[in-house]
């Protein structure tokens, strides 16, 4: 019987639909959760003018109370036609990680969209509850009817990123770290990765940003936008935190190549200006943006490098439109609009 080989499409590839997790733990925004719903709402909206959308909520009270909210919106952008609730219960919100990691396999001359059913820990088990979210993607999968696979390793979305070629962009800090898969070697780990997504050759970056509870996610820092190209933040203000790390991160980038031997285009994304709240440094970032159908959604943070980073983004996206929304709330949970989303690409 022939091995089934395995393939994981980048993001900007078509999309069937994204899936959210809609937001409810209190302690992820502490004494500021109240406008994190009308911010779901605007992601929410703007994703269904590209793309169904498809959102996880605990129960049917829930369910009556978040759809309350979109008929009430009246965002411009909604097409309340494209949005679908699903009673799946949730720890947290961040469906980056949690989430269901479609992938296509290819057995026996067919093709098929499966799920792959990675392990999640709450990030190295940093927080106690997370036996809903990891019983996410055997849900989802029971609910679309697809092939669910379990490699059995530790792997959050949010810390890898794929160019459709090959290539898979990750951290040391994070893959690496004995919180996740203690017993694999870093060789072992890029076996699974090519095994289970397709992948050739993992580009590993070091440190991630400061405020970043999840030990690196490469989705913080450097994000593939096209086969040949990837953005990455970078600090240009030497006495700031993230100066070091950032800069480092830069120069390995510059030193890698594609399958072919051939040099990325590396482009240079701003970070924002440092954002805190109750003294803590955030993770802020305008790498964590998220690419749709006809859309791409960036974090912005009130400041004058938010319109840099849109142009930027833009120039890799003509034929989508790149919207700025308002993330100074949301990153107060430690996560972005990357975090919140996952794509669950077209057959």
């Amino acid at each position: 019987m022939a091995e089934s080989t395995y393939y994981m499409p980048p993001e900007w590839s078509c999309h069937k639909a994204t899936w959210l997790s809609w937001p409810h733990r209190l302690e992820t925004w502490p004494r500021k959760f109240e406008p994190i719903p009308a911010v779901f709402v605007e992601i929410a909206s703007w994703l269904s003018s590209s793309e169904e959308v498809h959102i996880n909520v605990l129960d049917e009270a829930m369910e009556q109370e978040v759809s309350a909210l979109f008929r009430n919106s009246g965002h411009q952008q909604l097409r309340i036609e494209r949005i679908f609730l699903h009673r799946i219960p949730t720890n947290d919100a961040w469906c980056r990680d949690h989430g269901p990691n479609y992938v296509f396999r290819q057995s026996e001359g067919q093709l098929e969209k499966v799920i792959m059913n990675w392990e999640y820990n709450a990030w190295g088990e940093k927080y106690k509850s997370y036996h809903e979210d990891n019983a996410v993607p055997k849900k989802i999968a029971a609910l679309q009817q697809l092939s669910l696979v379990s490699p059995g390793m530790v792997l959050e979305g949010g810390s890898i990123d794929v160019n459709g070629k090959g290539l898979l962009l990750t951290s040391e800090a994070c893959l690496l770290n004995p919180n996740r898969n203690p017993s694999l070697s870093r060789v072992e780990i890029e076996a699974e990765l090519g095994r289970y997504l397709g992948i050739e050759k993992v580009l590993w970056l070091g440190d991630g940003i400061v405020g970043d509870d999840t030990d690196g996610h490469v989705d913080d820092m450097a994000r593939f936008v096209n086969e040949t190209t990837v953005v990455i933040a970078v600090e240009d203000e030497p006495d700031d935190e993230n100066y070091e790390a950032l800069q480092e991160n830069y120069w390995r980038l510059q030193c890698y190549t594609d399958l072919e031997g051939n040099p990325l285009k590396v482009v240079r994304l701003p970070m924002p200006l440092p954002v805190f709240h109750d003294g803590c440094r955030l993770p802020a970032s305008y790498a964590n943006f998220y690419i749709a159908n006809t859309v791409v959604l960036v974090p912005t943070y009130r400041c004058s490098q938010d319109q840099k980073a849109i142009q930027i983004l833009q120039q890799f996206f003509p034929e989508r439109k790149v919207v700025g929304i308002d993330c100074t709330d949301v990153v107060w949970g430690l996560g972005a609009i990357h975090c919140l989303t996952h794509e669950e690409p077209n057959l």
